[in-house]
């Protein structure tokens, strides 16, 4: 396996453990990500930790504060974080096991792969993932990772587990502070059943490889462009709102035209021409100048 884990240890059910290894299971790395460039020297700029009243100052002397009035921190170092520091026990321990549905969407957060570790643990792992498929739960657990203690749902996935890190339940917001000022309007229910035929002539089944980013591909496209000497111009203007007194023809016509449609994506203009390359080079008088990272 090319990735390396995020973290080893055990996996324990009671009496029953054995070695794994949590994988990331996502990546950003296919996103396009931006270095602040002079123009001038076409010289990456470099951030410096600067003190407003004696200037530049090295990062290594520097502590962490919290704000706790205008202007007011408390100092924090190395030394205090230690104390509060908890413990890596190298363990996940499985401390019970819920319905699916019973776990609000809201506290799903970031998904691992679970991969027991090659050996004689691989049957105890194969013994955990069996009585989860066939208790048809999901294992709520925990673990620290990176200092910090983490609650973990497990479900089965395939021949391994897939652990989802849970949300504090003090970060997610509550949703009546912003449902609550929803208007009762009682919808047409002429409306809501044309609407529910749209729904269902737009049925399909779920398919993850359609979902691209359009805006990352036109960043690449431009890029693509003016390292040729071009430039390229992407449109995607937004749609107008829905006129109350027009709904029930906007909700006719879009039944009438949801059979077979697809989803079109905005029209561009072609590559316009330039007369110099936009690629940042350095100047050729700068032989001694760093290369830009």
């Amino acid at each position: 396996m090319a990735a390396r884990p995020t973290w080893q240890g055990h996996l324990k059910l009671s009496l029953v453990t054995c070695p794994v290894a949590l994988y990331t299971a996502t990546s950003s790395a296919s996103h396009v990500s931006f270095h602040l460039i002079n123009p001038e020297t076409h010289n990456r700029i470099r951030m410096v930790a600067t003190d407003p009243d004696t200037g530049p100052i090295d990062r290594s002397d520097l502590v962490k504060g919290f704000e706790v009035e205008k202007d007011e921190y408390v100092l924090m170092d190395d030394s205090d974080f230690e104390k509060v520091k908890l413990e890596s026990t190298r363990t996940i321990d499985i401390d019970q096991f819920v319905d699916e549905d019973d776990i609000d969407r809201r506290y799903w957060d970031d998904p691992f792969y679970v991969v027991p570790e090659k050996g004689v643990g691989a049957e105890a792992f194969a013994v955990i993932r069996e009585a989860m498929k066939e208790a048809g739960k999901i294992a709520i657990g925990s673990l620290v990772l990176r200092g910090r203690e983490r609650q973990l749902a497990l479900e089965v996935h395939g021949k391994g587990l897939i652990a989802y890190s849970l949300r504090p339940h003090n970060e997610v917001r509550d949703v009546d502070d912003y449902f609550d000022d929803i208007p009762a309007v009682k919808a047409d229910p002429d409306m809501v059943d044309i609407a529910a035929r749209i729904i269902g002539k737009k049925a399909a089944e779920f398919d993850p490889t359609q979902f691209k980013d359009r805006y990352d591909e036109a960043l690449r496209e431009l890029i693509k462009a003016k390292q040729k000497g071009g430039k390229t111009l992407v449109e995607a203007p937004e749609p107008d709102d829905t006129n109350v007194v027009d709904l029930m023809a906007a909700l006719r016509a879009s039944l009438k035209g949801s059979a077979g449609s697809e989803r079109k994506a905005p029209a561009r203009k072609a590559p316009a021409k330039a007369p110099a390359k936009t690629t940042a080079k350095k100047p050729a008088a700068k032989k001694s100048a760093k290369k830009a990272a």
